[in-house]
């Protein structure tokens, strides 16, 4: 016995260590242009020298990103540099200013020392959406028995029920829990507080007849209907509550990965938990991590915007982009991009707009159309390190940077004559065009909040999408007011950490701490 708890205890590292490596891997690169290990100062991936700081307002000094290296156009296919001249690429470089940015971000409310979790909450979720789904869940129970038969024990819903039940549901996020029952078990994740307040058998009715929106509207054409309304509901609110910064990204967040089940699980429990129809994008600042908004793109859509058609047409990235994207025409937002969304077209399209960009380029997953084919290969002799060309198309800058490996990136965001840095512990500085050093801050910063925050998605997993796609929704509103909480003067009355803040607002949704409404 002995014996096999030992052989256990030796196995656990070895599947965390997998188990992260897969984790990461879901991100990009771990491996930070080509070097691995930790960095100096506070900032494990990414600083920046005076000069570089200076030279870029957009800059964030805490921010950085793990790109891993985009494919590479093999040397034979090079073609003439004069054919750069003939599609308007330009070895000249010349300095531009960043665009201007005059707003100042941040929350547009301001919340007063004693506001609890509760109030944050509210900003998102407030008691007339609440009451919706009271009414809507009442509708369906109803028009469900009509059909069914009646169901003896059920009783219609009231607020304070619905408050409850979702404060159950947020505190799987909290515990981790697989099943939310656990907390009326008497195993690990039971919870005697909780459970007093309402029985499972209430709990269980109210799940199963749990609605946002009821029934289907003659207007309503697609398969989010059920959820539509919250998500648009939901959008509103945080364009009212939060400015964001000129940065932000777009990006596909973690969710419903969880790194030791990844490591431990067998290929059938995997090929299950990838059945899932929907792929969640969102447009996140990134010098906050708030996430300012959410596109649903669902699997099963009809034609060739579905899921699977997405996943192989950067086209159809693209269309995401322009959804996301849809109310920052005018604001000079700088908008950092994966492969999959970096493309010449949509960025000139985009800069009509008043929107600018800043991508990494990969030649398998990015659509290259117009980029010159002798920046897409790589030379026969690798250059040193930090060593980098770059060719320019009026105010778009296409940059081919070596360091272990070579990196593209396009962008109209950022002057090419700027230089940067990236301070590595191992290998002191490597020098990188201004646009590199700014996409590897502000991505990264992405990254480390999706390792932190993708943690407390609400565990529950329905069979239904659109009770995934709320829930996920729900989740993201939590951690935008936790965003918000720490913006506030509460959080230097109170310090709360991600989970502590979970725990108190469960329980205030619980009625088990007082949550007044702020004046």
């Amino acid at each position: 016995m002995a014996e096999g708890g030992g052989g256990a205890r030796r196995r656990a590292p070895a599947l965390l260590e997998a188990a992260r490596a897969r984790y990461e891997s879901l991100h990009i690169s771990d491996d930070v242009f080509g070097e691995s290990g930790p960095d100096s100062g506070g900032n494990p991936f990414y600083s920046t020298s005076a000069a570089s700081r200076s030279s870029s307002a957009a800059s964030s000094d805490d921010e950085h990103e793990r790109p891993g290296p985009p494919p590479c156009v093999p040397a034979a296919a090079q073609e003439p540099e004069e054919d750069e001249a003939g599609s308007g690429w330009s070895a000249a470089l010349r300095d531009r200013p960043p665009p201007r940015f005059e707003d100042t971000g941040g929350p547009t409310r301001k919340m007063p020392p004693s506001a609890s979790a509760m109030d944050f909450f509210q900003l998102f979720v407030p008691d007339n959406m609440l009451k919706n789904m009271v009414v809507q869940t009442n509708m369906y129970a109803r028009k469900f028995q009509e059909r069914f038969g009646s169901d003896g024990a059920w009783a219609e819903v009231t607020l304070a029920e619905m408050k409850a039940f979702l404060g159950y549901m947020i505190s799987t996020s909290v515990s981790h829990c697989e099943s939310v029952l656990s907390i009326w078990s008497g195993g690990f994740y039971s919870n005697r507080g909780l459970a007093g307040v309402m029985s499972q058998a209430r709990f269980e009715k109210i799940l199963k007849y749990f609605h946002v929106v009821a029934f289907r509207s003659s207007q309503a054409a697609h398969g989010l209907y059920k959820v539509q309304p919250f998500l648009d509901a939901l959008q509103s609110s945080f364009d009212a509550a939060f400015r964001p910064s000129q940065t932000q990204v777009l990006h596909e967040p973690l969710i419903d990965e969880d790194p030791v089940f990844i490591a431990t699980c067998t290929e059938r429990e995997l090929r299950k938990r990838k059945k899932r129809k929907f792929s969640l994008w969102v447009r996140q600042c990134s010098s906050t991590g708030f996430i300012i908004q959410i596109y649903v793109h669902l699997k099963e859509g009809a034609g060739p915007d579905g899921l699977d058609a997405l996943k192989n047409k950067p086209q159809l990235h693209g269309a995401v982009a322009r959804s996301l994207c849809r109310n920052a025409a005018g604001k000079n937002y700088i908008i950092f991009t994966g492969p999959s969304i970096t493309s010449l077209a949509l960025f000139e399209e985009f800069e009509k707009q008043g929107i600018y960009c800043c991508g990494l380029l990969s030649s398998r997953k990015s659509d290259c159309t117009g980029l010159p084919r002798s920046m897409l290969a790589s030379p026969a002799t690798p250059p040193a390190r930090g060593q980098h060309r770059i060719r320019t198309k009026g105010n778009m800058s296409l940059i081919c940077w070596y360091n272990k490996g070579h990196f593209r990136f396009l962008t109209n965001a950022y002057s090419p004559v700027q230089q940067g840095v990236i301070i590595k512990r191992r290998s002191g500085e490597v020098p990188c065009p201004l646009a590199v050093e700014a996409f590897a801050a502000h991505l990264s910063y992405i990254c480390r909040y999706d390792d932190k925050y993708s943690r407390y998605f609400i565990s529950h997993k329905p069979s239904k999408t659109w009770q995934q796609v709320f829930w996920f929704a729900l989740s993201i509103a939590v951690n935008n007011a936790y965003v918000l909480y720490k913006l506030s003067d509460a959080y230097h009355a109170q310090r709360y950490s991600r989970a502590q803040f979970g725990e108190r607002l469960v329980r205030e949704l619980l009625g088990l701490e007082d949550a007044s409404p702020t004046p």
